[in-house]
């Protein structure tokens, strides 16, 4: 099904209790982060979007129950001088999980189709392959049992001015905004057509595509995060693992203990 940002557009106001489903989201998520530390999965979530769609966000709140210990959020920008004698590819596979891990990615290797594009910054020969060499990677990642969820945050032209005004007003988000945002935000139109060929190109079987709409905060945060657990909860086995005979013979002659519920 070809993928239009005009059908994810409406930012309806969220229906239910924000809070009390956005706990239920994080209590399922932090289950699904033990089923990775007890049977030894790996998971890369990525965001890309417009600046100001609220990656930040989502990612704040995915991450808000998670044990540290065994996540790693990568923001990605230019690459450096180093990273820019390789290949394009090379600075995300330093960055992905090991057993046990998960990767969140906010932007990615699609900047060789978008931003690399639109900006100049990548031959059109370059970004042209840029498309097989993408598909092929994350072909290589999911055939090798890594998990793969990748989310797209529209937002329109008008709700990001908004925020963008929000982020000069509040002296403690003008950090946030810079000049990038605004050559950037000049050259929409040149990045909606090279965005069509990206979804066009690269919403595979093994790794689709999901758009989120932006343009309301909390519905855009229940959406994604509904989404990223839906599918690793499909993903990783959702068992737990058995008592360790060893471990709880320890703990009995420490202190007494006796397994509950058939353990």
């Amino acid at each position: 099904m070809t993928i239009s940002l005009s059908d994810h557009e409406s930012g309806a106001k969220y229906a239910g209790a924000y809070g009390d489903d956005l706990a239920a989201l994080q209590d399922r998520l932090e289950r699904v982060q033990s089923a990775h530390i007890a049977h030894g999965q790996r998971s890369v979530i990525m965001l890309e979007g417009w600046d100001a769609a609220g990656k930040g966000g989502i990612i704040k709140r995915m991450t808000a129950h998670l044990d540290p210990r065994y996540f790693e959020v990568w923001p990605i920008g230019a690459p450096s001088e180093e990273e820019r004698a390789r290949h394009f590819l090379w600075r995300f596979w330093k960055r992905l999980p090991g057993t046990r891990e998960m990767s969140i990615f906010d932007r990615s290797w699609y900047g060789r189709v978008l931003v690399e594009r639109v900006e100049g910054f990548a031959t059109e020969a370059e970004w042209r392959k840029g498309y097989d060499e993408i598909n092929e990677f994350e072909a290589q990642l999911t055939g090798s049992n890594t998990n793969l969820v990748k989310l797209f945050v529209h937002v329109t032209q008008e709700e990001q001015d908004r925020r963008f005004a929000d982020r000069l007003d509040d002296p403690w988000k003008r950090w946030k905004t810079g000049a990038d945002d605004y050559r950037n935000r000049a050259r929409r139109a040149d990045y909606l057509p090279a965005m069509d060929d990206m979804f066009q190109q690269t919403d595979t079987r093994w790794a689709p595509w999901k758009v989120i709409d932006g343009n309301n905060k909390k519905a855009a945060r229940i959406a994604a995060l509904t989404h990223v657990v839906d599918i690793l909860e499909k993903a990783v086995p959702m068992t737990p693992p058995a008592q360790d005979p060893a471990i709880v013979k320890l703990a009995k002659k420490a202190f007494g203990y006796a397994p509950k519920n058939g353990d």
